[in-house]
């Protein structure tokens, strides 16, 4: 069962570098972001391409379903085991051997997605100048964003969504 007065491992290991206790909206997004994956990057890609019904589709089954279940999951298992990563887990419960291909496993499947991704954001971004200066303007935003919410202004998350959204659409706009 959930314990919402529970610790996390962001509490109980505090080293301001590892695990660092964060605001829930901050929180929010980093999982939403991880939880959705390729689905916002692929989803619509495939709705310019083949239509609405297969981005709905591949929102609704990759993201919804797998993604969301398994990273819930992993994450409250994980929670409970200390913040230990998949394959730690796996080293704990099944020995050193499962868990060394595990986190092998869990490297090479990140490189594919990577490499996926990427191929995926290149094809879609090769003939659309303004999506090129979409993506190169939304990089230093969020250096400035990351910037301003750790260092300038700590703990304001809306105050730097709203000047992120501003910069990001003036950049667009002119």
């Amino acid at each position: 069962k959930l314990d919402p007065t529970r610790a996390t491992p962001a509490v109980i290991n505090n080293d301001g570098l590892n695990y660092v206790p964060t605001n829930r909206y901050v929180l929010f997004g980093h999982h939403f972001a991880a939880i959705a994956g390729a689905g916002p990057l692929v989803g619509p890609v495939l709705a310019a391409q083949m239509g609405y019904l297969p981005g709905t589709l591949w929102l609704l089954a990759g993201v919804v379903l797998a993604g969301a279940v398994q990273d819930f999951m992993v994450l409250f298992i994980s929670s409970r085991r200390n913040g230990a990563s998949l394959g730690e887990m796996i080293k704990e419960e099944m020995g050193p051997v499962p868990g060394t291909i595990a986190l092998f496993g869990c490297f090479l499947i990140m490189i594919i997605i990577l490499a996926v991704l990427a191929l995926i954001v290149v094809k879609a971004l090769a003939e659309s100048p303004w999506g090129v200066f979409t993506v190169c303007s939304t990089v230093p935003i969020a250096l400035f964003m990351g910037i301003y919410m750790r260092f300038i202004r700590p703990g304001r998350v809306g105050e730097v969504s709203v000047i992120g959204i501003v910069l990001l659409v003036a950049s667009i706009y002119f």
